[in-house]
């Protein structure tokens, strides 16, 4: 009996992107490897959505940079706006095809008191439901308004589908960071790729 010969193995396509976005207000770059191990960089100019960039780094194993510089002395609106958007445009990018990939993703996080749950599908139909009750106005420096512009701005420009709720929670810090962490989790359960689908579109339709 012949002894067929084991398949070389095929070194998989490399999931990353590289982003520069300049405006009038703000010039951002942000690199993004989506099968990294949780290496985060990011400068932002705004010390909590740093923090809240390596939850999304660390949680979702993925290795992130993240570099802007914007009009601090106005607020940090603009800015934090153009780091969702540049941010959706590399994990966009990164997607490619999104041949193989699980698609959906949902988690569950605790933090302390608070529980937030995230539930993902990169479908194609940018889409957020946001449903946080943050109680005060600032973390910090940080305006808690700007949570939910970070991402209205990554979601349309990802093109995904994203539900967040609040299901506990009354300290502002724990259900921001529980926010970003269940996000990133779901994020990384959504890329992984399923052995199962052999490159194929997570659709029934064979597109998204």
């Amino acid at each position: 009996m012949q002894i067929s010969e084991r398949p070389t193995s095929i070194t998989p396509t490399p999931r990353t992107a590289t982003v520069h976005r300049t405006t009038g207000e703000t010039d951002v770059q942000v690199t993004i490897n989506l099968d990294g191990t949780g290496i985060c960089q990011a400068s932002t100019g705004i010390p909590f959505l740093d923090h809240m960039l390596h939850q999304i780094a660390s949680h979702g194993l993925i290795d992130l940079e993240v570099q802007a510089k914007g009009d601090w002395e106005i607020d940090d609106h603009h800015t934090n706006e153009d780091v969702g958007i540049t941010l959706g445009q590399a994990l966009f990018q990164a997607l490619g095809h999104k041949k193989g990939i699980v698609r959906f993703g949902n988690f569950l996080a605790p933090l302390d008191e608070a529980l937030v749950q995230v539930a993902l599908d990169f479908s194609g139909r940018p889409h957020l439901s946001y449903g946080l009750a943050i109680p005060t106005e600032r973390v910090g420096t940080y305006d808690t308004q700007l949570v939910r512009e970070f991402f209205v701005a990554l979601v349309n420009h990802s093109q995904m589908t994203l539900h967040i709720r609040q299901l506990d929670g009354i300290n502002s810090h724990h259900i921001i960071e529980a926010t970003f962490k269940a996000f990133a989790r779901a994020m990384r359960m959504a890329v992984e790729i399923d052995p199962r689908r052999a490159g194929t579109i997570p659709s029934s339709k064979g597109v998204l």
